[in-house]
């Protein structure tokens, strides 16, 4: 399933300079297939990440029965079956290195009168299921084959679907989108209560799809500051739309870094994603001093996107508060990149979801900045990174089959004093195909 290791370095090579767009997102990417296979007819898809993991998406739907097809750059189709269609799989799907694909795609079998099995590589094989399971169990699904909540696991879907009420013990969208689409399977309302604001795509692609959804937001002794509740109405005949994906702002973040740690530098990111619920890196860049501009506000695919111009600039340390974890959660690893670059202590709270991803991604991005001389403690959830405005390098990085571990790590060997090596660069395509090739075309200088 895996191919051969690829190392590779990166040194520092002055400043960087040029534009670049990001991927597609991966979020919308991934949502725009799966909500397109439970529509009645054809949609379009423009700008989709043709990733590993989106592309296993689309290979998973394929063996439901839906037609998926390329026909140009990015450009997609989706020949809908509607919800509660798809059929059988033949074989196992396989998710490859992608956890979005696999626990959104689980809701969406959960929702039908079959069974299928679901597997993935060794990284996804280790990450837990029961989380998003227990819910689906709620509505009518049966897991008949798992290892202890993890991968390979086999699931049959609700014969008779129920509406549920389900308030996440941990705020996640994956959960709380896995449910949503099961729940249009249902008859009447399925309701998720979330604590915290988590990334909103689906509700918002559900509502562009023709289905009835409500959000509001809770008072806080309802649920936690920025409590919601999200009800979808079940059985709806979707309608396929085109979907414009914009570019990841998880993507663009490591561009977006790497301008910021070597002085001189000036990049400009095209049509990047400005979702309130996933800008929470830019935030907390804009406190430690970043230059960032925003220019060329618009909507494309029903979110309001931006292009940002970044400079390289002097950073300064400070206190991330955990409730703004779940609008950054896959940008903690270059974000203290640029905490190693500031002057000051910062402190990144609430941490707990990164052990679930597709490493322990806090013990990972510690191990990382330690191992290229820069001083990090964990704590409990908590990452604190005693940056010195500078960074030594000369570590080779363990990325552990993670994507972002391994781009976090090549964007600090970019402004460290030595170069910085990581173990396997195949794992990058899962979420950035061409990222070497882009980063170089700013002036980076991988080996």
């Amino acid at each position: 399933m895996r191919t051969t290791p690829r190392p590779l370095t990166a040194r520092r090579n002055g400043a960087l300079h040029g534009r670049l767009r990001a991927p597609g997102d991966m979020s919308i990417s991934h949502r725009a297939l799966i909500l397109g296979a439970l529509a009645v007819g054809e949609a379009r898809i423009a700008g989709l990440l043709e990733g590993e993991d989106v592309i296993n998406t689309a290979k998973a739907l394929r063996a439901l029965g839906a037609r998926v097809e390329r026909c140009g750059q990015g450009e997609w189709y989706v020949r809908g079956v509607g919800v509660g269609g798809f059929a059988e799989p033949q074989a196992a799907l396989d998710f490859g290195n992608s956890g979005t694909g696999c626990r959104l795609m689980l809701g969406a079998v959960a929702g039908c009168p079959i069974t299928a099995t679901f597997d993935g590589d060794a990284s996804l094989r280790r990450r837990p299921m029961q989380r998003v399971l227990e819910p689906l169990e709620r509505i009518g699904a049966r897991v008949l084959a798992a290892g202890d909540g993890r991968l390979p696991l086999t699931l049959a879907g609700a014969r008779e679907p129920i509406p549920v009420v389900f308030a996440p013990a941990v705020p996640s969208a994956q959960v709380k989108s896995a449910v949503l689409i099961a729940g249009l399977s249902a008859p009447g309302e399925t309701t998720i209560v979330e604590a915290q604001a988590t990334r909103d795509h689906t509700e918002k692609m559900l509502a562009y799809f023709g289905a009835q959804i409500r959000v509001e937001v809770l008072q806080a002794e309802m649920a936690g500051a920025g409590g919601r509740r999200i009800t979808v109405t079940g059985q709806p005949e979707l309608e396929p739309q085109p979907v414009a994906v914009p570019a990841d702002p998880s993507s663009a973040a490591f561009a977006l870094v790497a301008a910021l740690i070597i002085p001189g530098s000036e990049v400009i990111l095209d049509g990047v994603m400005m979702n309130p619920l996933r800008t929470g890196l830019f935030t907390t860049l804009f406190e430690m001093g970043a230059t960032i501009e925003r220019l060329a506000i618009r909507r494309e695919g029903g979110e309001e996107v931006a292009d940002l111009r970044v400079r390289g600039s002097a950073l300064r340390g400070v206190e991330v508060p955990a409730a703004r974890a779940p609008s950054m959660i896959d940008e903690y690893p270059v974000l203290a990149v640029a905490a190693a670059f500031a002057e000051g202590t910062t402190v990144m709270r609430g941490l707990k979801e990164l052990r679930v991803k597709e490493s322990d991604r806090l013990t990972g991005t510690a191990a990382l900045l330690r191992s290229n001389g820069v001083e990090a403690d964990i704590s409990g959830d908590d990452l604190y990174v005693h940056g010195k405005g500078r960074a030594l390098g000369g570590g080779l990085v363990a990325t552990h089959m993670d994507h972002r571990i391994a781009m976090a790590a090549l964007v600090m060997g970019l402004g460290s004093e030595q170069p910085v090596a990581i173990d396997d660069a195949s794992f990058i395509a899962t979420s950035f195909p061409g990222f070497v090739d882009s980063m170089r075309s700013l002036g980076a200088d991988f080996s």
